[in-house]
């Protein structure tokens, strides 16, 4: 496939999607300062950090301040991840008790994380998400 400029010279940068205090959906860039988004569904903060991106090189334009390279327009690409939080409210159908069981973990730790009231270790990381993408690939098999 081949593709244009602008696709072959796009940043990705991590957004992280998580759970905002009142229910909805916050997303964060680390490596940008001051970008995020939020929304009363993950569409709508993906929506708002777009819109963001977007006041926030006008702002530059405006200002007559160089734009920084990593924000110019068409040259990022967001690579949406999930904390615990915001993973556990965007698949609400995932039983917390049956997921920490295949992921060899303590369901009362992994429902702290789940609540943000801890902070999963990157091991601890690594196993939950072995565990989801082992579910996601034996979901690719069903068949009805």
């Amino acid at each position: 496939m081949k593709r244009n400029a602008n696709e072959m010279f796009k940043k990705k940068v991590a957004a992280i999607i998580e759970k905002a205090d009142d229910g909805g959906y916050g997303i964060y860039v680390p490596d940008i300062e001051f970008l995020f988004g939020y929304g009363p569904t993950e569409q709508e903060a993906k929506q708002d950090l777009i819109e963001t991106l977007e006041e926030k090189i006008e702002d530059y334009k405006e200002r007559k301040i160089e734009i920084p390279a990593e924000l110019n327009e068409g040259n990022i690409e967001f690579d949406y991840r999930y904390d615990f939080s915001g993973f556990f409210q965007s698949f609400p159908f995932f039983n917390v008790s049956a997921l920490a069981k295949e992921a060899g973990l303590n369901s009362s730790l992994l429902r702290k994380y789940k609540e943000g009231l801890a902070v999963a270790s990157p091991a601890q990381r690594k196993r939950l998400e072995g565990a989801i993408q082992g579910i996601a690939n034996r979901l690719r098999t069903a068949t009805f």
